[in-house]
């Protein structure tokens, strides 16, 4: 299989020389891996958790979800010694090795695989010649180890969706803002209004939700946390009202953060943070993505938002955050892999 060897944020490294990726064995005979998405099993000696090193590795890899209304953690950790990484386990989707060996390794670095004994799969290997430079490069390099093993993950369901999406909805996107977009199928309620668009499950738990929406560009403020939070209140109180009049869907500011991104050659920034319900109880977290399309003078936002009270969102909301990677304007080609800068 094709090696991408800028996939996911290993383009952002500096330190791109300690990096490396080994080819799999996929082919005909290959086994479906097992686990669910984000488990990740860790192979490493049986007393390595109770050392600095494996205290660093356990609190990056079990450090909190951002922009979620309550704790839930990024990964569902499983442990085996090498000893015991048997041919069961040799199957599960995510296994990182830690390796500690002065003969072998002269630096702490990392280096990945896919599709090794199923797929698909990616086992990460921890190298290093001590203990000491382990825990320093994983406390160094904790929050891009979080997110290459996040992306794997949003990966699969990009891929995915390239197989089978909501077709009604990649036409209405195109129709209306000369690009497309993949969602999920189970998206079959709709709504258009002047530049803007919503498709939902209208489920009782477990909501999801797409909105796109796009305005005149009047500025640099479009790419600005208070810019967005103006705009995106305004186009919801009049798309997205509630139950009962004087309410509508209204953004938590305190609780909203931003970053810039580089996707397929353009700027982009991420938004992510809680809504409202104005006036009732309702709630849950978003994830946007806003743009300037140059060509149109235009803002282009689109958003993912989920509604499932008493549950966890984690997987729910990763799972449509998928979808806003697969963004393209008419004329650009798939990209089915999340590759980008900050």
């Amino acid at each position: 299989m094709k090696r991408h060897l800028s996939m996911l944020l290993l383009c952002a490294w500096t330190v791109s020389l300690l990096v490396s990726c080994g080819k799999g064995r996929k082919g005909l005979l290959t086994s479906v891996s097992t686990g669910r998405p984000y488990e990740v099993l860790v192979v490493a000696e049986t007393n390595f958790w109770d050392r600095p090193a494996g205290k660093a590795l356990y609190r990056v890899l079990d450090t909190d979800v951002p922009g979620l209304p309550q704790s839930e953690r990024s990964f569902r950790l499983m442990r085996t010694s090498p000893d015991g990484f048997d041919a069961t386990l040799r199957l599960v989707r995510n296994i990182i090795v830690v390796e500690v060996d002065a003969a072998k390794y002269s630096q702490a670095a990392f280096r990945y695989a896919k599709d090794v004994y199923a797929s698909p799969q990616v086992i990460l290997t921890l190298q290093a010649p001590d203990e000491v430079s382990l825990a320093a490069f994983v406390e160094a390099h904790g929050a891009s180890l979080v997110r290459f093993l996040t992306q794997v993950e949003m990966n699969r369901s990009i891929r995915a969706l390239s197989e089978e999406h909501n077709m009604y909805v990649s036409a209405a996107v195109q129709r209306l803002f000369g690009g497309d977009i993949w969602l999920p199928a189970e998206l079959v309620a709709s709504k258009e209004g002047t530049g803007f668009f919503w498709a939902g499950t209208n489920a009782a738990t477990d909501d999801r939700n797409f909105v796109m929406y796009s305005y005149p560009y009047a500025g640099g403020e479009a790419l600005t946390k208070a810019g967005f939070v103006c705009k995106r209140d305004s186009v919801m109180k009049v798309n997205i009202p509630g139950a009962r009049p004087g309410m509508y869907m209204a953004t938590d500011s305190l609780m909203t953060d931003v970053r810039l991104l580089q996707l397929r050659g353009r700027q982009v920034m991420e938004v992510r943070g809680l809504w409202y319900m104005k006036g009732d109880f309702m709630g849950g977290p978003f994830v946007a993505h806003v743009w300037v399309d140059e060509a149109r003078r235009r803002v282009v936002v689109a958003e993912v938002f989920v509604y499932a009270p008493g549950r966890l969102k984690r997987d729910l909301m990763r799972g449509m955050e998928a979808s806003l990677y697969t963004w393209r304007l008419s004329g650009e080609t798939e990209n089915e892999i999340i590759n980008h800068k900050e």
